[in-house]
């Protein structure tokens, strides 16, 4: 039902009216039947005055008086809002507010946060592979098929690369570019232009949405030929647990599994803009009158105690965070994967555990 302050105004003074109406009627029949027996009393004895008759008229006259005064000082309803709008009151909005569970991740749901290992990783999924003799070192869950959130535009830039389009060319943010899957925020306004591997970059660096996005966009064919291609190159590098369905891996029906994504990465690992971008600390973009800074969303890029080739992060809540990257630990070659890892920083946390282990345990490759 809608509420106005207009209407419950006019409802609260309709009651007060009610109110004295009611009360001239309990005092008519007060003031009548008194008259009656003055006047009998009057008829019987003329020398006595009808003071009865007085103290009733005047009780009744205080009573409807401390009515109006009642009602004149009650206080008034007034439902508000903002702009002075209808509001609009539904149990469902009031419902759903109090049953809003907390959302878990796909992992997490199927009880792959469980699993225990020797490393105490905190991500339900790892990999770690050997790059040039493909031995796996450790595993974890490694089969399970996951949304892999913005481990995605790793796949967008080997399709955006392959496609030897003009790097050069600018392409322009449009409303098209704008995230209605997560409802994300972007620094890239609409009408922001920028190079196709100035786009590239902060896709890949900073895992900016829109950016990845309009790459897909501005493909030849547009966005459906982008996905279309996404798949055929993960069906001929036989990722047959991968599928995508958009560039920037805010839906969670970009799914994959370790072991597709090690492939993925070493296939990453071949293309030297690729792993320049990826890897680059921070990177800064002229945008019409404004400069903007970007920093890459892998902080392991700006320790020196790392040597990293290609990296890529990622995150929605279906996915937990995940990250992907080739390194070199201890005069190897490696190829990491952690998907739904639990926290901000236990990805990179189990990065480091990896390579503490890697240092300490693993023999180095035989050369």
């Amino acid at each position: 039902m809608l509420y106005t302050r207009s209407t419950v105004e006019f409802e609260v003074h309709v009651t007060t009216l009610t109110r004295l109406f009611l009360a001239l009627l309990v005092s008519v029949p007060v003031l009548l039947g008194s008259a009656a027996p003055a006047a009998a009393a009057t008829g019987q004895h003329a020398g006595k005055t009808s003071k009865p008759v007085l103290k009733k008229v005047s009780a009744s006259a205080a009573s409807s008086r401390e009515l109006r005064r009642r009602a004149a000082n009650s206080p008034r309803i007034t439902i508000r809002s903002a702009a002075r709008a209808p509001i609009t009151r539904t149990r469902s909005s009031v419902a759903t507010s109090r049953l809003t569970a907390p959302r878990l991740s796909m992992g997490e749901l199927a009880g792959l946060r469980s699993t225990a290992d020797d490393l105490d990783l905190k991500s339900s999924v790892a990999l770690v592979m050997d790059q040039d003799t493909n031995e796996v070192l450790f595993s974890k869950n490694s089969q399970a098929v996951l949304p892999i959130a913005s481990i995605t535009k790793l796949m967008t830039a080997v399709v955006v690369t392959d496609a030897a389009l003009p790097l050069d060319e600018v392409l322009t943010i449009t409303q098209d570019d704008v995230d209605t899957e997560k409802g994300s925020s972007s620094r890239l306004s609409v009408g922001s232009s920028l190079t196709r591997e100035e786009m590239l970059h902060l896709a890949l660096m900073s895992s900016e949405n829109r950016a990845a996005h309009a790459l897909g966009r501005n493909y030849p064919g547009g966005l459906t030929a982008f996905v279309t291609a996404m798949n055929q190159k993960a069906h001929q590098l036989g990722m047959t647990d991968t599928h995508y369905v958009e560039p920037t891996g805010l839906s969670s029906q970009n799914q994959s599994s370790a072991h597709d994504l090690a492939t993925l990465v070493k296939l990453a690992h071949t293309h030297p803009l690729i792993r320049e971008l990826s890897t680059s600390p921070e990177f800064m973009v002229d945008i019409g009158h404004r400069q903007l800074q970007f920093r890459n969303t892998n902080g392991l890029v700006r320790n020196p105690s790392w040597e990293i080739g290609v990296q890529k992060t990622g995150y929605i809540v279906e996915a937990g965070r995940c990250l992907v990257m080739q390194a070199s630990l201890a005069g190897r070659k490696l190829i990491m994967v952690f998907l739904d890892s639990t926290g901000r920083n236990t990805r990179l946390a189990d990065a480091e555990r990896v390579r503490r282990w890697i240092t300490a345990v693993v023999p180095k490759a035989v050369s």
